[in-house]
């Protein structure tokens, strides 16, 4: 039974089996990065021979990135880029457990992916997809095997933030799921279940609450961008990093965010004419950084202070929260020494 076959999955992926990324983008090298450091062995896929030739200058990149926050030793970091080996056809994944796919989010291209790789995996091996938005049922309508797949959503910088979104589809399999998560909390990544799929998973989903009111905000002409962005930053920002919004609100007393609530909600923006904001700057071809200008001027300058601050303060976090877990587990084995 093919069920037997994926149950077998979880007993038998070790570090010693290859992980599987198709993508030599930003995404896919930076998760590349992610197993080869918890000790996989990884094969990347990508049909551009540039983006393939770029990989090694990147990895070596984002390595030197964590030795310089302290989130790994200088003496260990030297195997990380060994680990990655690259490839141009589907055929060199034959070997994989598990393979994740970072193409462009177009459903036809990546169903393509999957058709192919169903021609060239065991049938117990894992396919998921790094999507931020398409659901796992729409992804797998045309597979053979659509209880291998799910989505396993990282986020950008992938090895600088821990979150990953893990979606099944209604057809998922269960060992599906649990091997997936173990496996990437092995890899001390934060692997959070969405237990059905809903449009957005629930990270979008919140990062387009903010986006919308503080769209509104400006809207309203109460406040600039660069004044919205600073509130976000030195109070939601700072809190939201420690305490998420359900723990806020307990911690605020719920009667209080209650009372609030009754009165605010009703004046918070509901509607998408909000969008208007974004779509003035995207007819005049302001998209962001790519351009120079969007809400902000973005010069070569800006654009590496801005990315570098970011960057510097989300290792910083990540180098905390691997120490806070290295103290409760000498902790934990002091405990039963004793």
């Amino acid at each position: 039974m093919h069920w037997q076959k994926l149950e077998s999955v979880a007993n038998t992926m070790t570090s010693s089996s290859p992980i599987g990324i198709i993508g030599a983008g930003l995404m896919g090298t930076g998760i590349a990065v992610v197993f080869a450091k918890a000790g996989y062995d990884v094969v990347l896929l990508d049909t551009s021979p540039d983006r393939l030739a770029e990989v090694d200058t990147e990895v070596r990149r984002v390595v030197a990135e964590l030795v310089h926050h302290y989130v790994i030793a200088k003496d260990t970091s030297a195997a990380i880029p060994t680990r990655i080996t690259t490839a141009s056809h589907t055929s060199q994944l034959a070997p994989c457990d598990f393979v994740l796919e970072a193409v462009p989010e177009r459903l036809e291209l990546k169903q393509r992916v999957y058709a192919e790789l169903e021609q060239h995996l065991r049938a117990d091996a894992i396919i998921a997809s790094n999507t931020s938005g398409l659901m796992p049922s729409a992804l797998s309508t045309s597979m053979t095997h659509p209880e291998r797949f799910l989505v396993a959503h990282f986020w950008n910088p992938p090895y600088a933030v821990p979150l990953v979104e893990v979606v099944p589809s209604e057809h998922t399999a269960p060992h599906v799921i649990d091997t997936t998560l173990a496996m990437l909390r092995q890899c001390g990544q934060e692997a959070v279940l969405i237990r059905k799929e809903i449009p957005g998973f629930i990270g979008n989903r919140l990062q387009y609450a903010v986006l919308r009111e503080a769209l509104a905000i400006v809207r309203s002409g109460a406040a600039s961008p660069a004044d919205v962005d600073a509130v976000m930053r030195s109070s939601l920002g700072r809190r939201y990093a420690t305490t998420g919004p359900l723990e806020t609100a307990d911690l605020g007393g719920l009667n209080t965010f209650l009372g609030i609530a009754e009165q605010l909600m009703p004046e918070l923006a509901k509607d998408e004419d909000v969008l208007a904001l974004i779509r003035e700057h995207v007819d005049k071809g302001e998209i962001g950084p790519r351009s120079g200008q969007g809400f902000y001027t973005w010069t070569p300058e800006h654009l590496e202070q801005v990315r570098g601050t970011r960057d510097a303060d989300l290792l910083r976090r990540l180098a905390e929260d691997n120490g806070q877990k290295s103290s409760r587990n000498a902790n934990k084995s002091s405990t039963t020494d004793e």
